[in-house]
């Protein structure tokens, strides 16, 4: 089965202002980063008690997923692909582009009661690119499309002449590798995770100039295929695509946040340029995540606006009976926080939303609509009915 990954970015590619094709990405890769934290809280926990789930349910929410059909992208840590791409052959007959982590970086080591994060990022990579291709080292080339071909690799500038320095070289030996044995990547670039490498005016421009300079010195053959960075605003994000319109830009998720918090992100950051989007822990740490996943793609395709998502999504989870882990009002306050496995820091803004009896309005599901109406000719209230309903009848009202 043709892979929407690979066909989306022959589109782009072909026409880069032109394509309306956005790629989303599911990053369960966060086992590699928490350990045990990463499949996050449970939902059987009481209150004050700390309960994780388990690994074995965070793969199943992987599975879940898959079967659904709407990421183009689902990125996992090497044991987790080998377990789904290599024994189960999940992504077989699938639209679905499984990648793995190809290397971690100490920036993204948190584990409970680390330091090591805070320290200028070191490069480190855990998985071999054959073990994430076959399962073991040494593949035979026959081998190698048994797992994964497509991975993710991190790199962390401090503005430091001799750890940069450690960073690129490490980065070159990796791509080298990967072209040698046909392994496709794509590229993190996440901002200093020192807070005075660079001041935060310049930031935006310190990294785009360095995504710009590291590739300059690679051929076709070496480059990633896409990236995935910080969203520093319309103007950042512009410029870089300008620069280079076959540069695919893809935006980083950060911490969960608020549903807002997601929603807006992708909406704003496909407005002005960026193409793909890899969400972990806001698609990880949602109540439901094939409804937030939903809405994603609704999102991106422009078929509701992000505060009108928010309701409708929170209407999605009061018709399945499950309790949102904030209300609507906190729900619909936009949180900007700090990009890096570490930190949260940020402002918070509201949104105002309509108030009856000091609660948000909860409006009612539109009943029998069989298919896509004209949104053009929609109003708001409209849109948001027809979504909340949708998303109801696929997810089980």
């Amino acid at each position: 089965m043709e892979k929407s990954l690979d066909r989306k970015i022959r589109s782009i590619h072909a026409d880069p202002s032109g394509s309306k094709e956005f790629i989303i990405a599911d990053a369960k890769d966060a086992d590699m980063a928490f350990g045990i934290g990463a499949p996050g809280l449970s939902p059987e926990r009481h209150d004050q008690e700390l309960k994780y789930k388990t690994l074995a349910e965070y793969r199943q929410q992987i599975r879940e997923v898959i079967q659904q059909e709407i990421v183009d992208i689902v990125l996992m840590s090497a044991s987790t692909s080998e377990k789904l791409t290599i024994d189960e052959r999940l992504f077989d007959n699938s639209p679905i582009t499984p990648a793995a982590r190809a290397n971690d970086t100490t920036d993204v080591h948190v584990p409970r009661g680390g330091v090591v994060h805070l320290s200028p990022a070191k490069p480190f990579r855990s998985a071999s690119l054959d073990h994430i291709m076959c399962g073991h080292l040494d593949c035979k080339p026959e081998e190698r499309a048994y797992g994964a071909d497509l991975g993710l690799y991190s790199v962390t500038f401090n503005n430091n002449l001799e750890e940069d320095l450690a960073t690129l070289e490490r980065y070159k030996e990796f791509r080298e590798e990967a072209e040698r044995k046909k392994f496709r990547h794509f590229l993190e670039i996440f901002d200093p995770n020192i807070s005075n490498a660079v001041s935060a005016d310049m930031a935006p421009g310190f990294i785009n100039d360095l995504i710009a300079r590291t590739l300059a010195g690679v051929a076709s053959a070496g480059r990633p295929t896409f990236l995935k960075m910080v969203y520093h605003g319309p103007r950042a994000m512009q410029e870089l695509v300008a620069y280079d319109p076959h540069l695919i830009v893809g935006i980083l998720g950060g911490s969960a946040g608020t549903t807002l918090d997601a929603f807006q992100l992708i909406y704003d950051a496909r407005k002005y340029g960026a193409r793909v989007a890899l969400f972990g822990r806001k698609i990880n740490q949602a109540e439901h995540q094939l409804a937030f996943i939903q809405f994603l793609r609704f999102l991106v395709e422009d078929k509701i606006q992000p505060i009108e998502a928010v309701k409708a999504y929170h209407g999605v989870l009061q018709e399945l009976d499950i309790k949102p882990t904030r209300s609507l009002d906190v729900d619909l306050t936009y949180q900007t926080a700090v990009m890096s496995y570490g930190g949260e820091d940020g402002k918070t803004f509201s949104f105002p939303t309509q108030q009856k009896n000091g609660k948000p309005t909860q409006e009612k599901s539109a009943k029998n609509v069989t298919e896509a109406p004209d949104f053009a000719s929609m109003s708001s209230e409209e849109r948001l009915a027809y979504h909340r309903n949708r998303l109801n009848r696929t997810f089980g009202e």
